[in-house]
């Protein structure tokens, strides 16, 4: 379930760490800052080909962010400064820890959901209603829209992509056409709350956006879905698939867990609005309510079906996208090394300062699409360029959903390629990067226009 909850990086204090005890070092032109770079970039090649080499991504980063980190360390003793590595690279491991926590809690409830059956239950239910193609290919994209700000981009474009895989089994045409759809929804949904995407989430955590903001960007992601896919709709036959009837009974205990898991956002949500608590501290109480409902959930599994497999919670926390959360690992702390040798200092200067804001934030967003929005929004909460609430927004909402422009721009898109069996592919998605591209520009457009109060809103 990448890319939910879901959640990713840099998200808290400043990552620039702490300078105030310490004078850092230029490396930019250091021989060990030039290592650190063609380090970092053939160990991102090594993710951008994951799907061709089936090389998990956390391995290379993991390995890089290391090595990053063991020559800056040399550096820095060499010159009479032994501890100014470790200090840093422990705010970064705090930074990446409170996210961490957060994360597998929220991957925790949805793995606890899948389990219990919950999704099943919503899929069987769209498949057995006798829908046209056009009427699921609107329904796919407006449930994924609409589920991405909770459940996350990745797990939402999975359950849809099981539904028209359930329903247009045969019709390529349909199945290729509903994923780039699915895509672009999921992905605009997951743009407008904390809770959709890494990206908003590292912003919510860092401060910078309050949680309420954040809903300024639901007519912008509202933009960003629809346009593409009105432009779709007309290649969509209007034609009713055979009907499949299936009967799902959701588990003991699902609807108990799901009310746990919105009560457990909640919680988050509260706990730094109101008590200004990290937000991984709400989750964690929330890991508490499913841990406690878990052992009556079990006891009734136990009474009722002594022979069948009990709920666990350790079992759902087992089963977490171990990959991807040790992947941001790898991720933050690489980055965060490269941040400490100067070079994102210098990345701000050139783009922030002599570039503008707007500009670079929209660049921001297709970059997002070919590298991942990940480490390039983290790259940008590391250097925090002084911009409006306004500008923080466009950044969210174009690192959100410039990874719709290619398949492999998000991690709902890459996912889908694998579940399509080559129905979906890179080539059929750049098919329709035109139409993506015009929802993206009318987004950014839709922003700026009815938010243009917010880019006098100092942060």
């Amino acid at each position: 379930m990448n890319k939910f909850i879901l959640i990713l990086l840099g998200l808290f204090p400043s990552l620039v760490f702490a300078s105030s005890t310490t004078q850092n070092l230029d490396l930019t032109n250091h021989w060990a800052g030039y290592l650190a770079l063609t380090l970092f970039v053939i160990a991102y090649i090594f993710v951008m080909i994951e799907e061709f080499t089936h090389f998990r991504k956390s391995k290379p980063v993991i390995l890089v962010a290391g090595i990053i980190w063991a020559i800056i360390a040399w550096v820095y003793a060499s010159n009479g400064m032994p501890h100014a590595a470790e200090i840093a690279l422990r705010h970064n491991i705090l930074e990446y820890a409170e996210l961490f926590l957060f994360l597998l809690v929220a991957m925790t409830y949805i793995e606890a959901m899948r389990e219990r059956l919950i999704f099943e239950k919503l899929k069987v239910w769209l498949i057995s209603k006798g829908f046209s193609y056009r009427q699921l290919f609107w329904l796919t994209g407006f449930i994924a829209f609409f589920m991405s700000p909770i459940a996350d981009n990745l797990t939402t474009a999975l359950i849809m992509g099981a539904v028209v895989m359930a329903v247009g089994s045969g019709n390529v045409r349909f199945i290729s056409i509903a994923f780039v759809n699915i895509v672009v929804a999921a992905n605009a949904g997951g743009a407008f709350s904390p809770f959709g995407d890494i990206t908003t989430l590292m912003v919510w955590q860092k401060g910078l956006v309050d949680f309420q903001q954040f809903f300024a960007l639901f007519v912008p992601s509202l933009v960003n879905f629809i346009i593409p896919a009105a432009i779709m709709n007309f290649a969509i036959e209007n034609e009713k698939p055979a009907t499949v009837e299936d009967r799902i009974v959701i588990k003991n205990g699902g609807i108990v867990i799901t009310f746990m898991f919105l009560l457990t956002i909640a919680t988050a949500v509260s706990f730094h609005n109101y008590l200004h608590l990290p937000p991984a501290m709400g989750m964690m109480t929330g890991l508490g309510y499913l841990m406690v409902v878990g052992y009556f959930v079990k006891r009734r599994d136990n009474l009722a079906e002594p022979t069948s497999e009990r709920f666990d919670v350790f079992r759902k926390i087992a089963n977490a996208e171990w990959d991807t959360l040790l992947f941001f690992f790898g991720v933050i702390v690489s980055v965060g090394g490269i941040g400490f040798m100067g070079y994102l200092a210098l990345v701000s200067e050139a783009m922030y300062v002599q570039l503008g804001a707007t500009y670079t934030n929209v660049l921001v967003g297709m970059l997002s699409a070919i590298i991942d929005n990940i480490p390039v929004m983290f790259a940008v909460l590391t250097m925090t360029p002084d911009m409006s609430l306004g500008q923080w927004l466009l950044v969210t909402l174009t690192a959100g959903v410039g990874g719709s422009l290619l398949s492999i721009g998000s991690a709902a898109g890459v996912a889908l390629m694998g579940q399509s069996r080559g129905l979906y592919t890179f080539v059929s998605h750049l098919k329709w990067i035109w139409a993506i591209a015009i929802g993206y520009g009318a987004s950014i457009v839709t922003h700026i226009w009815i938010n243009s109060a917010l880019f006098d809103v100092p942060v």
